[in-house]
């Protein structure tokens, strides 16, 4: 993994934490959680600053469409 990689990485931890906190009821709970921001919010949604802006979907229909 490269240092950007890594970088990338903690700050998504890092948000994710300051987000959602970082205890759960339970196991199950977590994982309901993490799946709803992750699916629902960051990927679709929330523009990340290493992607020119852009949500991770937008980022990859961009890229689907320029391959095309």
């Amino acid at each position: 993994m490269t240092a950007h990689a890594n970088a990338v990485m903690e700050s998504f931890f890092s948000t994710v934490k300051s987000e959602l906190g970082d205890q759960f009821a339970s196991n199950g709970d977590a994982n309901m959680e993490l799946f709803d921001y992750i699916e629902v919010f960051y990927n679709q949604r929330r523009r990340h600053s290493t992607l020119g802006q852009i949500s991770p979907a937008a980022f990859e229909r961009r890229a689907a469409t320029q391959a095309a």
